[in-house]
This record gives structure tokens, sequence and C-alpha cells, in this order.
């Protein structure tokens, strides 16, 4: 299949064109610059401008673009960009989408749509949160809309917390487990609605492939872990102590507003893929922390 993709540098894309590429597809790249290479295409989503002729024939649009969440303090200005980066994507690829009609348009998104849900288990059907990465999820989704009223299948996949060494939530926390210095943050009590690098390639493949499959789709292993657990398991598999809880007020004079987010619970479940026949190879956070040990 010829398969364009957004955001394909990122932490998520490298390992997707990768993986893509190993089972015999054809992947367009979009990027920001002068194309190198004929698998290249032009694109500037904050200007709307993209090469649509080149995606002509294209079977399958996927959008991981989007600044990082979890990589700047949050100023006005970064939070704007936040937003903007994810929406402009989104509707750029949707209008595209609908002039060149491919089969399934798979746009990114986040569990950030679930907000703080305490120990609530929340899964597809349920409604938006509150909080600003809600509100920027509702916007998000909303963006694909063009893609939808066009005919065109859409999948929002919403994309829990990836165990990932170069880049997340566990790029943070490996270097302090490692120096013996990890542990709880907050309470520990809070959810961390995870999923492996390795689920969440193949969950994002089965999305092309299920035609069955349309509108929101949790991407999280099906058994969450409050960050208790994840320190347990992490000091387990990295045969490190994790006895230095991380208070909440140290969280807030270093992250700022984004130390909501991380002390923050979201239990979800990811009920569409599961009903839909999808194997998990790492269901539970030891199993997720033992891959990400093997890398």
């Amino acid at each position: 299949m010829k398969i364009v993709i957004a955001g394909s540098s990122g932490l998520i894309g490298t390992e997707l064109v990768k993986s893509l590429r190993e089972d015999g597809h054809e992947v367009i790249r979009l990027v920001r610059r002068k194309p190198v290479a004929s698998t290249e295409v032009f694109w500037d989503p904050a200007k709307g401008e993209i090469d649509s002729t080149s995606l002509v024939g294209s079977e399958v649009f996927i959008n991981l673009a989007g600044a990082g969440v979890g990589d700047h303090r949050w100023t006005q200005k970064y939070k704007k960009l936040i937003l903007s980066s994810r929406v402009d994507s989104t509707s750029l690829l949707a209008r595209t989408a609908a002039q060149v009609k491919p089969k399934v348009f798979i746009a990114g998104s986040a569990i950030g749509w679930y907000g703080d849900t305490a120990d609530t288990a929340v899964d597809e059907s349920t409604g938006p949160g509150t909080g600003f990465l809600a509100d920027v999820v509702v916007a998000w989704e909303a963006a694909a809309g063009p893609a939808k009223d066009a005919g065109i299948r859409v999948v929002h996949a919403r994309t829990g917390l990836v165990a990932a060494k170069n880049g997340g939530a566990w790029a943070r926390l490996l270097p302090l487990f490692k120096l013996g210095v990890g542990g709880k943050l907050g309470s520990g009590n809070q959810y961390w609605s995870f999923i492996s690098m390795r689920d969440e390639i193949s969950a994002l493949k089965f999305l092309i492939t299920q035609e069955s499959i349309s509108g929101p789709v949790n991407l999280t292993a099906p058994n969450p872990a409050t960050n208790a657990q994840v320190t347990r398991a992490m000091s387990k598999v990295f045969k490190r102590l994790a006895i230095f809880p991380v208070p909440a007020f140290a969280l807030k004079a270093v992250l700022g507003e984004f130390s909501q987010e991380v002390l923050g619970s979201a239990r979800v479940l990811p009920k569409v893929l599961l009903d839909s026949g999808f194997k998990f190879q790492d269901a539970d956070i030891e199993s997720a922390m033992r891959t990400l040990a093997a890398k």
C-alpha cells in the first residue's frame, strides 16, 4: 500500500515508518523542508500548504504530528503551539484526504481526551473530561471532520503513555532509576495508562486493515497501572531501589502546569481493540518494562 505519514520523524513515527517499510509498503513522509528523496513530499500545516498531487493514489493517511506535550514548560505561547500544531496538521490532512480519497485516515489523538478520571475506568464511549489537554484533544479530533464528511473512514488513535527509551515519560524516568533515585510521583495512586512501543506500532497497523473500525480507539494496555505499580515494576526489572518519592510540590516547581497531567489519573481501557480481537504482547506493566529493558 501507499501510506502517507505526517510526524514521521517523531518517537512513534520513526518506528512506524521502519515497520511499514519492512512489511513492503510504500511510505511517503511529509516534510517541512525541501524534499531530498522520492519518498518525501513537502507540506507546511501552519500555512496550509501541501503538494497534494504527489499523494494521489495513496490508500492510507496517518497523522502523528504535534508539538511535544512534556518537552517544554507550558507557557501561554507553548500551549498555543501544542494546540495549533495538532489542529492545523489534522485539518490540512483531512481536507487533502477529502480530495485524494484514501481508504482510511488515522488521525493521531491522545487519552488526554478523558482528563483526570481518578479511579474510574473509562473507554471510548466516555465523553471528554476537563482541563487543557482535554480541550486540545476535542479540537484535535474535530479537525478531522472534512475527511469524515467526505465518506472516508476516520480513526482517532488515542495513544496513552508510550514506554520507550528514546522519548516520552520513560526517557525521563529511566536515568533516575539507573542512578537509584527514582521513586513514585506524588501519592503514586494515579493511574498511568501505558502502551509498549511494539504494541503501539502493531495497533496502528491493525487499524489500517480493520475496515470495521472507525471513530475513537484507545491505544493503551488492557491493565493500566498506578504510578506506584510502575515504580515497583521498574525497580524489579532494572534491579534498582526506588525509595525516594517525588513530592507533588517539587513536581509543580519543576514542571509547572504540566505537573497536573503527571499527577492526574487516567484509568483508560482499550475496549475497541479488545472487542476487535487485537492481541497485546505487553498487557501489564512488568511485561512492558521487560520489553523496554531488552531493547
